[in-house]
């Protein structure tokens, strides 16, 4: 089933594209408005998701890099197992694929991964997990910024939980 790599190398071909747009087209940190719940705003992650160690001093960039190449390598090994009738699993796993080698790209070159995807709502008070940034509206609730990587692996591992819960696979 390593024919649906092809979906890993659109998304990391995507992914990049993106990124590199970003770069040229937006300033770090000031958000241009797109819709009234969505921002463009370039942003660096030297953490994991949620910003995760993003404070440490350094050696999270190469933690990541390595823990992502391990869990590649692993999901390549997977998608090698897959029946031809696996065509769910198999696209889910490429998608996740593509997406950890799209944020590897970025730490490997960078030593941050870029984002630019800022989604949020407007409410009294934030639910955990939302930056909040006050507004003469209310306030902002802002859901961490993101990429087409990262939303490759979300897609990917939610048709894997799909999959997982509604597929019917032959017992042994």
């Amino acid at each position: 089933m390593l024919r649906w790599l092809w979906l890993s190398l659109v998304v990391i071909g995507l992914d990049q594209i993106t990124k590199q747009w970003a770069e040229t087209a937006l300033t770090a940190y000031r958000p241009q408005s797109f819709l009234p719940f969505f921002d463009l705003t370039l942003m660096y992650n030297k953490g994991a998701a949620f910003s995760f160690l993003s404070s440490q001093g350094g050696w999270q960039r190469w933690f990541f890099i390595i823990v992502a190449i391990g869990i590649t390598l692993v999901l390549v090994g997977w998608l090698r197992k897959l029946k031809p009738n696996e065509g769910a699993l198999a696209a889910a796993l490429s998608l996740v694929i593509g997406g950890a080698v799209g944020n590897v790209i970025d730490r490997a070159l960078f030593g941050h991964v870029i984002d630019f995807i800022d989604v949020y709502y407007l409410a009294g008070s934030c639910l955990p997990m939302f930056a909040s940034v006050v507004t003469n509206e209310g306030a902002q609730c802002h859901w961490p910024a993101f990429n087409i990587a990262d939303s490759a692996i979300f897609l990917g591992v939610v048709v894997l939980l799909l999959d997982a819960f509604f597929s019917k696979r032959e017992e042994g």
